[in-house]
């Protein structure tokens, strides 16, 4: 459900046996509100874009990741074709090629009829964006998937989609050469077959010889009315792999399609069930919630930390 150039830091937080506590977000002005934000600088001035969940896909600039944000306008707000819809989630925006993609799913909360969509622009900005409608990437209640939460990685000349919530957890598909529609059936690389397999948002990045998956665990929202029990909330989870299409487990050596992965990140001190995270080069990025601001899925709020790294494992 959080894209741009992969390379050196992620977002957030590790396990306790690498450190002692989990650090604060860093400070965010102007627009902060988030869900399921992409983050992405451009390369021609080094601004960076903020594109998040709801209606059209709103869009935030800002000369720096702690802000001022300032909402310019949306990506797409006459909505898509599929299916006549304006309340596009999860944009994972990345470059490819001359262009920057903005993939996108179209769905309802709870259901599993789901579609990822693209749109395309040249320079990111609020008019710029053409919709390119399905990239074929659906789901239906005959699907082992959700069709939700894209999010692309390249690797080589290759692309490949990650995506899905709930039911079977995380899928990948290959794209095809100009990563705007699959090519491949999709196959399972996270699964766990714990309570309702409250698994979703995944992101991928390389680093040092690894490819790391990172997902949201847990409720995700609704907390102002009905919190869940302590450790059912959001979290970020993560498990690693040689290669990008398969193999991942987490620090303990637990297969991640056989109920492993390791927690980069928990709720800690005002912050309450942190995910939606991405990687970009500078920093980690993610929605948090507050205590002091408010657990209504209207008061989640943008956050990031740099890491550092550990035994080939990601830390604050």
């Amino acid at each position: 459900m959080f894209s741009l150039v992969r390379s050196l830091v992620v977002l957030a937080f590790t396990a306790a046996s690498l450190v002692k506590g989990y650090a604060d977000p860093g400070a965010c002005s102007g627009a902060c509100w988030a869900h399921d934000p992409s983050i992405i600088q451009r390369t021609s001035d080094g601004l960076y874009y903020k594109f998040n969940t709801g209606s059209g896909i709103e869009i935030a600039t800002s000369s720096s990741l702690s802000g001022p944000w300032t909402i310019k306008g949306y990506a797409l707000p006459s909505g898509t074709s599929i299916n006549g819809q304006a309340d596009l989630w999860a944009p994972d925006v990345s470059k490819v090629g001359s262009l920057y993609y903005m993939y996108y799913a179209v769905s309802t909360f709870g259901s599993q009829n789901s579609v990822i969509g693209l749109a395309t622009s040249s320079t990111l900005d609020v008019g710029s964006w053409t919709d390119l409608g399905t990239t074929g990437i659906q789901s239906t209640s005959a699907k082992p998937y959700n069709a939700i939460d894209p999010n692309l990685i390249q690797v080589g000349s290759s692309y490949y989609l990650n995506f899905g919530s709930f039911w079977h957890d995380i899928y990948q598909a290959e794209m095809n050469a100009d990563a705007k529609k699959v090519s491949t059936s999709a196959v399972n690389i996270e699964y766990s077959s714990v309570g309702t397999h409250p698994n979703e948002g995944s992101f991928m990045f390389y680093y040092s010889g690894y490819y790391y998956l990172l997902w949201s665990n847990g409720i995700c929202c609704g907390y102002d009315t009905s919190k869940p029990a302590t450790g059912a909330e959001y979290k970020i989870m993560m498990c690693r792999s040689t290669s990008a299409t398969g193999g991942f487990v987490d620090q303990s050596g637990v297969s991640c399609t056989a109920n492993g992965g390791t927690i980069l990140l928990a709720s800690h001190g005002t912050t309450y069930g942190p995910g939606g995270q991405l990687e970009q080069r500078t920093g980690a990025l993610l929605p948090l919630r507050k205590h002091n601001v408010g657990l209504g899925d209207g008061s989640y709020l943008f956050g990031w930390n740099a890491l550092s790294w550990s035994g080939g494992w990601p830390y604050v």
